[in-house]
């Protein structure tokens, strides 16, 4: 049998989308540019202390705390739009959330799952599990991929399909499932269903709908095990982004080579992270893996 062919190099992929950012971290806090809007949020990851002066900083339309939420300075919106290519994202800044509802490091994915969908020259089924506000989804479809895109939160869902509005994206084949992924993917398996592509964003924890308990470190094996059965004969890519602090890049490497053995292709592994705008920093933010079926 084939199995997948595995680079020990480990990449490091960084964003280069014009609508965001990174203008400094440090202290375990990020300063960043979204559209119009300066934005301060926590960020674990940043140890080190910031570049840029209190002046800079103080510059930012809205700060989130663990303990007060948003603070918007006066004029600030509540939302407001950006783009990527084709596709427009609504950001909010909603509740006790720091999350505005898009990760830009997960840019370069974006481009390469467009890539890897119209390289193939057939429209190809993609699963995109965990899906939270679409943007994997959207980037597939607009490729000409016919999605399935499932997340466990029915507030993230409306707004998935709020950016599919902005987007100009309403005639595309997209199926939006609200459910627990880790169970809707054992169905499927059950329903002899078969996709192309996948693209899983699992949080380290959560809960499905009906209050199900999702921990990464103890299903995520399983679940990549039935989503190999899922995978058709002739399928193009997997992509697996995590940001559990306890897991590497490296961990991803073994769990997708054992997921795609005897498939052939290839699985490539790293981390996102944020170049600075004003230093030669980078803030690392999550890890992945891919696999595809060319190399």
């Amino acid at each position: 049998m084939k199995s997948p062919a595995r680079t020990d190099e480990i990449q490091v992929l960084f964003s280069d989308w014009p609508e965001h950012e990174l203008l400094d971290s440090g202290n375990r806090r990020k300063l960043e540019r979204f559209g119009p809007y300066r934005l301060i949020r926590s960020e674990p990851k940043a140890w080190w202390t910031p570049d840029l002066g209190d002046d800079e900083w103080r510059k930012a339309a809205a700060e989130h705390t663990d303990e007060r939420g948003w603070q918007a300075a006066a004029g600030t919106p509540r939302q407001w739009q950006v783009r990527f290519d084709n596709c427009a994202f609504e950001l909010r800044l909603t509740g006790g959330s720091k999350h505005v509802g898009v990760f830009p490091e997960q840019s370069p994915h974006w481009r390469w799952i467009q890539s890897q969908a119209r390289a193939e020259g057939r429209s190809l089924r993609v699963l995109s599990l965990f899906g939270y506000t679409g943007a994997a989804t959207l980037m597939a479809a607009a490729a000409g991929g016919a999605v399935t895109h499932v997340d466990a939160s029915r507030p993230a869902m409306s707004w998935a399909r709020r950016n599919q509005e902005l987007s100009g994206l309403g005639g595309l084949p997209i199926r939006w499932i609200l459910d627990d992924a880790f169970k809707f993917v054992k169905r499927e398996v059950r329903r002899q269903q078969r996709y192309d592509a996948l693209i899983l964003d699992p949080p380290s924890f959560g809960r499905g709908p009906a209050n199900e308990v999702w921990k990464v470190e103890q299903q995520l094996a399983e679940l990549l095990a039935d989503c190999r059965q899922l995978l058709a004969e002739r399928a193009r890519f997997v992509v697996l982004t995590m940001y559990s602090i306890d897991a590497s890049s490296l961990l991803i490497g073994n769990m997708l080579s054992q997921m795609m053995r005897g498939a052939g292709g290839r699985v490539a592994v790293g981390e996102l992270a944020l170049p600075h705008a004003h230093s030669d920093k980078r803030l690392p933010l999550s890890i992945f893996g891919r696999w595809s079926a060319a190399g």
